[in-house]
């Protein structure tokens, strides 16, 4: 991708009915990415991106990638950027277990910027694991994940991404990440194999851009909505009550909104502050279950005994039905692994993901 970064001599139309006409040339091409093929107005949109990052129309087309809302590219692009702009980079690996990335920029050329990304790191971070000292990282259906196939050009990734968010801020122009650290299935070369690629955006003027990354130094400042749940969820009693928050943040809060935990005083991230509030909370009885049922305590927004309840339940039943017939001794392990937090914590749909995984019916 960086061999793209030539000198952009604009070859695109100055009229807005010539940059029309030429988005939808373009978009005719079955040879683009998915998420541009007959859609002239994404064409567009990424042109007018690359014109500000200073590439080419196909550089744009074919690196950038909005993925959850955010814009990312791969390392060669953020690298090539870096480049573009005079600052020198450089990268040294093993090849094997660990990559580092020096960036020093053309305006302060006493002073290197660095990051180094090894297994140890990349297992903290809980993208992989080390097993007898080499690499080991699944999908959900128990196949060799990007991690684990392709770890040299992961750790090298990363590093670049990190030091060159580092040191070079001013050239990214919201390009802060690749589509792996978003989640997305990318191969050896950090391009995108699969994942849920969205329109590009711009920020609107008057308009935070929340992908910014904040001056280092600064006060941190915490989402405010999702603030306001996780200060609820730190006075309720029953896991029922924590649930009921969890399903009011998925409707109303960004999935990676972050917090200042109120137990710590940190920042932290509202799905893995409420995980954590729920763990903290003895078990509750469910409706239905069978024996014993204790009284169900709801305050607030709790949907318990709703539709939303019911469906899950359900789910939840047939999730178990299908791990046991598919001899899965570990389900709510495994689920917390993929999704990031208990059964009990899931909604209708994620259950029902992970049952037609199991099955084999997954689309």
């Amino acid at each position: 991708m960086s061999a793209e970064l030539v000198k952009h001599q604009n070859t695109t139309p100055a009229t807005l009915d010539g940059a029309v006409r030429f988005a939808q040339l373009l978009a005719d091409a079955d040879l683009l990415p998915r998420q541009f093929i007959g859609k002239p107005a994404n064409v567009l949109y990424a042109v007018e991106y690359g014109r500000t990052l200073g590439i080419t129309p196909v550089a744009a087309i074919t690196g950038i990638h909005v993925i959850e809302g955010k814009p990312s590219a791969s390392s060669g692009l953020i690298g090539g950027l870096v480049r573009k702009a005079g600052h020198k980079l450089r990268v040294k690996s093993d090849g094997m277990s660990w990559a580092t990335a020096q960036i020093v920029r053309a305006d302060d050329p006493e002073f290197t910027y660095e990051c180094t990304w090894n297994l140890q790191r990349a297992e903290q971070a809980g993208l992989l694991q080390i097993k007898d000292g080499k690499p080991f990282a699944r999908d959900r259906n128990g196949k060799p994940a990007t991690w684990e196939k392709y770890t040299a050009a992961m750790l090298k990734a990363r590093a670049i991404t990190e030091v060159a968010r580092d040191a070079c801020e001013d050239v990214l122009f919201g390009l802060h990440y690749t589509p792996e650290e978003l989640g997305a299935n990318v191969n050896a070369d950090g391009e995108v194999v699969e994942a849920d690629v969205q329109q590009l955006r711009r920020v609107q003027p008057g308009e935070a851009d929340q992908w910014t990354t904040p001056e280092q130094g600064g006060e941190f400042e915490p989402h405010a909505a999702a603030q306001a749940l996780a200060v609820r969820a730190s006075e309720v009693k029953t896991r029922t009550e924590v649930t009921a928050i969890v399903n009011e943040a998925r409707d109303s809060v960004p999935s990676d909104a972050r917090i200042k935990a109120p137990d710590t005083g940190e920042q932290d991230g509202l799905r893995e502050y409420l995980t954590r509030c729920w763990k903290a909370l003895p078990a509750e009885d469910k409706p239905g279950a069978g024996g014993e049922s204790g009284e169900i305590v709801e305050t607030g927004p709790s949907i318990h005994g709703s539709q939303a309840d019911a469906d899950a339940a359900t789910a939840e039943k047939q999730l178990r039905a299908a791990a046991q017939a598919a001899g899965l001794t570990n389900l709510d392990e495994e689920f917390e692994k993929s999704y990031g937090l208990p059964i009990d914590m899931a909604g209708a749909q994620q259950l029902r993901e992970m049952t037609a995984i199991l099955t084999g019916s997954a689309a």
